[in-house]
């Protein structure tokens, strides 16, 4: 199963690709790399290595940082995860 880093990844990077309204199989040859490769990526099974994250980030005309710049993502209150209550000292 991908990481949810990767996955988070692969969903911005597409995100920003339709924005650019790139196919695929356009962007993919803009990058000199498959397109099963791009879909990998995308769907977060893959990573980009840092010469394709460069190339990504030129061809998209972005800063690297910004395809990691993810919505914010609240967790249901009932699942965050809550310390124990400390016990008062016992004299």
């Amino acid at each position: 199963m991908p990481g949810r880093l990767r996955r988070q990844f692969g969903s911005r990077l597409k995100s920003i690709r339709l924005q650019r309204q790139l196919t695929q199989e356009e962007f993919a040859e803009l990058l000199e790399i498959s397109v099963d490769f791009l879909s990998l990526i995308e769907r977060g099974v893959n990573a980009p290595s840092f010469e394709t994250l460069e190339q990504i980030s030129e061809k998209l005309s972005v800063p690297v940082h910004t395809l990691f710049t993810f919505p914010e993502v609240r967790a249901h209150p009932d699942r965050i995860p809550r310390r124990p209550a400390r016990r008062p000292e016992a004299r």
